[in-house]
């Protein structure tokens, strides 16, 4: 025989893992679609996933960008002026897409250690760099400069 309180202590149990294991689902699925920002020495320091999409940001090398004859598909470079990751994209580019200005793309590396994205942001005018890339361009080169020969 159960009494009252009882039946209460037991539903508020299940109340509560009802909402501990809601919250932890919620947690982890915020986690899984959080796109994180790295630079390209960040990459190169092995600091980005390898499992899961991010965010590369930082300038198009100078005479980097080759494309596909008859393909839509272009491979240029991303630099912070210290380290470099090639691209692979497939798609139209924007239209403010220009070697040696600020971009951020977003993709993941394939089985064979490529970086290839999914989509390509690029600067909207010439005073604006995204803040990312503006802040991995600066500790880049602040880093460079630490590094080097005093």
């Amino acid at each position: 025989m159960t009494t009252p309180r009882r039946r209460r202590m037991w539903l508020l149990g299940l109340v509560l893992i009802g909402v501990v294991v809601s919250v932890g689902l919620a947690l982890r699925a915020f986690e899984e679609n959080m796109l994180y920002f790295f630079s390209p020495s960040q990459v190169v320091a092995g600091e980005a996933p390898t499992e899961r999409a991010f965010r590369l940001g930082g300038l198009v090398l100078e005479d980097s960008v080759a494309r596909e004859q008859g393909s839509l598909t272009v491979e240029f470079v991303v630099t912070d002026n210290v380290h470099s990751v090639p691209v692979q994209y497939t798609g139209a580019l924007p239209d403010l897409f220009q070697e040696g200005k600020g971009v951020v793309t977003l993709g993941r590396f394939d089985a064979n250690g490529d970086f290839i994205a999914e989509q390509v942001l690029a600067k909207h005018d010439e005073n604006y760099m995204p803040p990312e890339v503006a802040a991995a361009l600066d500790r880049a080169t602040q880093a460079e400069r630490g590094a080097g020969p005093r």
